[in-house]
């Protein structure tokens, strides 16, 4: 029996692959989902690290504010807004508008 433990990464994408599309979740909603301990940078490197991954939608992990803090990590400096705005989410001066409405919390809506 394996002793090894699932790696971080693929813990966040998979959180992070149920995200609906319109919907967007925040950087430190994941970690205390996950109950990491490193917080919202590790699972922001972990989405750096995703964003040329085609099944991981990283464009809807945004700051506690709905700022869009990881648009730098994507091919071009809007494409992160285009993406949302194609699944349906409105944003304005990189900031997601009606935030709270869209706000996803897998800790309401999951059971992994």
């Amino acid at each position: 029996m394996s002793n090894e433990k699932p790696n971080y990464f693929d813990l966040v994408y998979q959180v992070v692959r149920e995200i609906p599309k319109g919907r967007v979740t925040s950087y430190g909603t994941i970690a205390n989902y996950l109950g990491l301990k490193s917080g919202a940078r590790m699972v922001g490197y972990a989405m750096n690290a995703a964003h040329t991954m085609s099944d991981v939608p990283a464009q809807r992990v945004v700051n506690r504010q709905g700022l869009l803090t990881g648009k730098a990590h994507f091919e071009t400096p809007t494409k992160m807004q285009e993406l949302l705005e194609a699944d349906g989410v409105k944003v304005e001066n990189d900031r997601v508008l009606d935030f709270e409405k869209v706000f996803w919390d897998p800790e309401k809506e999951l059971d992994l």
